[in-house]
């Protein structure tokens, strides 16, 4: 027996070792998001099957008297927790990292042996955290996630920017069609698509007055987007105003079904229970949501480059005194880094905290414990997410009229 034992363990560290030797530089952002998914995976499978085991753990649970949902939340919670301590651990040892001769470089995009190591023990550490931490950390777990929702909004902004550029930037009739084509396009789908929630959520019989102020808003904002996005007095673009608006709609989707299913205005309430399928769908939409924004916020050339990167800086002179020359040199064979390391660990730690909300109902135990993110919580936060993403987009239009004096980027 303890032969068999030894040879498993000798398996399991032979493939960890050789999945972490093969995450090479160029993959480093693939492999924490490997990790992120997993702890996922790890968090889903713990609240489905492992609530029983916490019963049985006495500093969980001192009193006994809590139910099966409460349990959930605390299985999501914990490795939650261990996620989000080691990714903000190497948020804060990655600050100031500006070019690739910092030796912090090299623990970035190595040690992955070592790194998945403490992963684990990080997350089986956490189920030794006694409640009242816990208590804590769901409290602040909620600012955490709004704020990585605020900061998915203003990634999306710098995407839908960013991909109107460069199409106008060809300056070619075929791109100002592809440019028409794509924003007419997105308009249709954004009104289809809330036509198709009145039908669903504004059923015959029933006040569903919140549902129609919900969808008639979503319908005036984007209304809103191309008057303002297409006035002669803003530089603005029809592209994103499509974007932003079909986005608006799919959020205000999310949010309507996300309401309880005893509400008689979801028209979400004719089908049967969630099934399996339709929950390891969920999932899955949840898992490529985060890991997207995280490896765009990794990315992005925006707010996210440190300051020794050429897409943060301005541009240099050719000409230096002879002095400087050989420091120059130097500092060009040390390449900046493409992206902040720190801040896109602070990403996939805030994530942590969203994913939590999410697949605990932000800390509300009075739905039903087989579906995922659904209840007024999570409904008003998928409201206000829309509201802010709307807000904003709006900002980016508006600012520079009513701050003439000022620059913005």
């Amino acid at each position: 027996m303890s032969c068999c034992i030894s040879c498993c363990a000798s398996l399991t560290c032979g493939l960890c070792s050789s999945v972490a030797s093969g995450i090479s530089q160029k993959s480093a952002r693939i492999g924490y998001c490997f990790l992120f998914g997993a702890s996922l995976i790890v968090s889903w499978i713990i609240r489905e099957v492992g609530a029983p085991l916490l019963e049985k753990i006495p500093w969980i649970d001192s009193s006994g008297t809590h139910t099966k949902e409460w349990y959930q939340a605390q299985a999501v919670l914990r490795v939650s927790l261990g996620n989000f301590l080691f990714f903000g651990v190497l948020a804060l040892i990655m600050i100031g990292v500006k070019d690739q001769n910092d030796s912090r470089d090299s623990w970035h995009h190595g040690g992955w042996t070592g790194k998945i190591v403490i992963w684990f023990l990080l997350i089986v550490l956490a189920f030794f955290i006694p409640d009242s931490v816990m208590l804590v950390y769901g409290f602040i777990s909620k600012f955490g996630a709004g704020l990585f929702l605020l900061i998915q909004v203003l990634i999306l902004l710098d995407c839908t920017h960013n991909w109107n550029d460069a199409w106008v930037e060809k300056d070619e009739q075929k791109w100002y069609i592809a440019l028409l084509v794509v924003s007419v396009g997105c308009y249709i789908a954004a009104y289809a698509v809330s036509g198709i929630l009145f039908i669903w959520f504004n059923p015959g019989g029933y006040d569903c007055g919140l549902n129609v102020f919900f969808l008639s808003m979503t319908m005036i904002l984007c209304f809103v987007f191309a008057v303002v996005a297409l006035h002669p007095k803003v530089n603005g673009s029809l592209l994103p105003a499509s974007v932003i608006s079909l986005y608006c709609a799919y959020v205000c989707y999310t949010g309507l079904s996300s309401e309880p299913r005893g509400y008689e205005c979801n028209g979400l309430n004719k089908s049967r229970a969630v099934s399996t399928s339709t929950l390891i769908l969920g999932m899955l939409t949840t898992v490529l949501s985060v890991l997207y924004s995280a490896l765009r916020a990794g990315s992005s050339t925006t707010f996210l480059s440190p300051p020794s990167s050429p897409k943060a800086g301005e541009s240099k002179p050719l000409l230096e005194d002879a002095e400087e020359g050989k420091s120059k040199k130097e500092e060009k064979e040390a390449r900046p880094v493409s992206y902040s390391y720190s801040f896109f660990h602070l990403i996939f730690a805030l994530a942590s905290m969203y994913s939590a909300m999410l697949l605990s109902g932000w800390t509300s135990s009075s739905e039903n414990s087989d579906l995922i993110d659904v209840g007024w919580t999570s409904v008003w936060v998928r409201i206000g997410t829309e509201w802010v993403t709307a807000g904003l987009y709006l900002w980016t239009l508006l600012a520079p009229l009513l701050f003439p004096d000022r620059e913005f980027a």
